[in-house]
């Protein structure tokens, strides 16, 4: 046995992070401000010390804010793509009437100064009755009560905001970001960050505003200078860095690390105002959060810092890279934990890992936004993916990043290193993400650019041998649901052959549940777009057995594409495909009507009816009447088809007239099958049928029948 050769030290140097000399603490408090230059001082006889926070007028009883006159101002306003991404984060992690917290903030209490108490103070309290703090520490809250709180301490920082009283703004605002400290319950904590930042956007808002004003403004309201876009530090007056030092320093003093992160970052762009390259104060910040301890609230806090960094003029993605590889250590941590056998423990890692994919996702659509070739192989050589910037190594990878790396990568560069990728895929088997929905995304990324067919078929072959040990139908149907465009579209045969055999096997075992209908539902519904023929459908081995176990909702939908599909090419006159189409548009009308399912455009009826109006049975006219004695017995509900019946058993009475082999007594039952069907169709048509139905029955009456309501 030959064992294999490791470099310890090669790869204890590619898993460790980059590491560069800082020129000061991480945590601790910026530099202090350069000497301003000397001005000439005039002394009023007032001694008192003036804060640049805090004006003279302290109006308790201000007027309520004007939130549309403040977003006005406001420079800075969310991008599409960040309301989007927050709504959808709500939506993602709904959360239920009542909110638990660990305990619960003076902030959201109307007597906060009585309840105030310090950090220091609940740990000592903690420390000498443990019982008694766990017991009084989890605190229930409505869902409405803490949003309304939420919005009442917005419009109180607001309020103070406009009063000039800024100190009481910061304070507010400190505690807001203080909530973010709790992630004891996690469902609830995305929705959180959403109100939390929210509230830290209007006050950067609020901030940037003010300094910008003193920047182009004197204290008598006379303009200095309208700032530029790319306006420079240089270009900002000592007056206005002065009041943006003071709002770094009063944010640098406060003592917990996570909301001074958070308001840094809120007032992040003032950094402008400052120095020449702002950029050198998001790498201290990368560094600052590795300092918190927990998974979840350092993932939102680098998500927050992802959005604020788009407010810059220009940043490079060098941060964001290192978070997404800080976010990486922090998941094999969690990962590489010692496993219990506590079923809770399990879950609460599944969670974690739930709520940390959306910071990924963001981070990751950053990072490879408007990229060129190039800067792409240098990110992908920064997460440890590409040798020498060339090509994608078979190294491991956290699942979940790779599939959000996997997601944003450039078409050209998916296809080009297609089989890299798969490799890397297959190396990843962590729990923090399902393997198989790796192989299913790279189907579906595969798809979007035309790849040459031998390429295509050795990753078939490989993905096909990995899923054939899959025993989940849902997991085998998501994968093969991915790769058949590509199978339809080079024509493979033997590989479509396969994965309906793989389905037939699964489904015959265990059936199929309502999770795994809709991957079933768009693997038929593909076949049955790609090939002409209903006849050629119907040839595939296996098809026939798939559509029988299929049910609810996804029947319907597979059935409609069949009759649409069944009447695209002319008229239907094979009994055996007669029969099929009414039994299928029988199962869809007694959905529509036992299962209250709502048809409000009418295609189930307008299908049904394209169907019996294309129906012919040839010189076999009683065969073409008894059918549509049993559509209508059949298919009652549907007015739209009953019209159909009336026209079809009129054509069919004149085609009759006109064949001298017919007797004058089969005329005369197609006539009478019109006048007992259209009396129960809606008023308002019954005379234009009734019209019809009368020319031929003057036919008739001519030839010596007579009709008592033609009389």
């Amino acid at each position: 046995m030959e064992f294999r050769h490791r470099n310890y030290s090669a790869e204890l140097e590619s898993h460790a992070l980059p590491r560069l000399r800082a020129g000061a603490h991480p945590l601790s408090a910026p530099p202090p401000p350069p000497p301003l230059s000397q001005v000439d001082a005039i002394d009023c006889g007032n001694t008192d010390f003036y804060d640049p926070l805090r004006g003279t007028n302290n109006d308790a009883n201000a007027a309520p804010p004007d939130h549309d006159n403040l977003n006005e101002a406001a420079d800075h306003m969310p991008t599409k793509e960040w309301t989007s991404f927050r709504r959808l984060l709500t939506q993602r992690f709904p959360v239920s009437k009542m909110v638990s917290v660990a305990s619960m903030p003076d902030v959201l209490t109307r007597s906060g100064k009585l309840l105030e108490k310090s950090s220091t103070n609940m740990h000592l309290e903690e420390l000498e009755d443990p019982q008694k703090f766990a017991d009084e520490g989890v605190k229930t809250i409505t869902w409405q009560e803490y949003v309304s709180r939420l919005h009442e301490l917005k419009d109180e920082i607001t309020r103070s905001w406009l009063a000039e009283d800024r100190v009481t703004s910061l304070k507010l605002s400190i505690k807001v970001a203080k909530l973010l400290m709790d992630t004891s319950v996690f469902e609830f904590y995305p929705t959180l960050f959403v109100l939390v930042t929210d509230i830290m956007d209007m006050l950067g808002n609020l901030v940037w505003q003010r300094i910008k004003r003193k920047a182009e403004f004197s204290e008598d309201g006379a303009l200095r200078c309208n700032l530029a876009e790319n306006f420079q530090a240089r270009d900002i007056c000592a007056d206005a860095k002065e009041t943006c030092y003071n709002w770094f320093n009063k944010i640098g003093a406060v003592q917990e690390l996570l909301p001074r992160i958070y308001l840094e970052l809120a007032i992040l762009p003032c950094w402008r105002f400052l120095l020449e390259q702002p950029l050198d104060s998001l790498r201290r910040l990368v560094m600052m959060i590795r300092g918190l301890g927990d998974p979840v609230a350092s993932a939102y806090c680098r998500l927050y810092m992802a959005h604020c960094a788009q407010k810059l003029p220009s940043h490079d993605i060098g941060y964001l890279v290192t978070c997404v590889n800080d976010i990486r250590v922090v998941l094999m941590q969690i990962l590489s934990a010692n496993e219990r056998t506590h079923k809770n423990v399990k879950l609460n890692k599944k969670l974690q890992v739930s709520l940390m994919e959306p910071t990924i996702e963001y981070i990751m659509k950053c990072i490879f936004t408007g990229l060129s070739q190039r800067q792409v192989n240098e990110v992908l050589s920064e997460f440890g993916l590409m040798k020498n910037q060339q090509d994608l190594g078979s190294v491991s990878c956290v699942s979940i990043i790779l599939h959000h790396l996997l997601k944003e990568l450039p078409i050209e560069v998916v296809s080009s290193n297609v089989v890299q990728i798969l490799h890397l895929i297959e190396f990843s088997k962590d729990n923090s993400f399902d393997q198989h929905m790796n192989y299913r995304l790279l189907g579906f990324r595969l798809y979007e650019r035309k790849s040459p067919v031998d390429i295509v078929d050795a990753v078939l072959d490989k993905v096909i041998q990995v899923i054939a040990l899959y025993d989940s139908l849902d997991e085998y149907l998501k994968v093969v649901d991915a790769y058949t465009d590509l199978i339809l579209q080079n024509q493979m045969d033997n590989h479509l052959k396969i994965i309906l055999e793989g389905i037939s096997k699964r489904t015959w075992n265990k059936g199929v549940t309502e999770d795994e209908m809709p991957s079933l539902q768009s693997l038929v519904v593909k076949l049955l777009s790609h090939f002409k023929h209903l006849e050629d459908v119907f040839s595939l081995d296996q098809f026939p057995e798939i559509l029988d176990v299929m049910y609810g909702k996804s029947q319907d939908v597979v059935f409609l594409h069949i009759l649409n599909m069944a009447t695209r090419n002319g008229r239907i006159s094979d009994p055996t495909s007669i029969q099929l189409l009414f039994e299928i548009s029988l199962a869809l009308h007694n959905n529509i009507e036992f299962m209250n399912m709502k048809d409000d455009d009418g295609q189930v009826a307008c299908s049904i009816a394209r169907f019996v109006h294309m129906v012919d049975y040839g010189t076999e006219m009683e065969h073409h009447l008894a059918f549509l004695v049993d559509c209508r017995g059949a298919f009652g509900r549907l007015n739209e088809l009953k019209e159909t019946l009336v026209h079809s058993s009129n054509s069919l009475a004149i085609q009759a007239l006109k064949c001298a082999k017919k007797h004058l007594n089969f005329v005369k039952s197609c006539v009478t099958f019109s006048e007992v069907t259209i009396p129960s169709i809606s008023a308002h048509r019954q005379f234009d049928l009734f019209l019809e139905t009368a020319e031929v029955g003057c036919i008739l009456r001519g030839l010596g029948f007579s009709f008592r309501w033609i009389d």
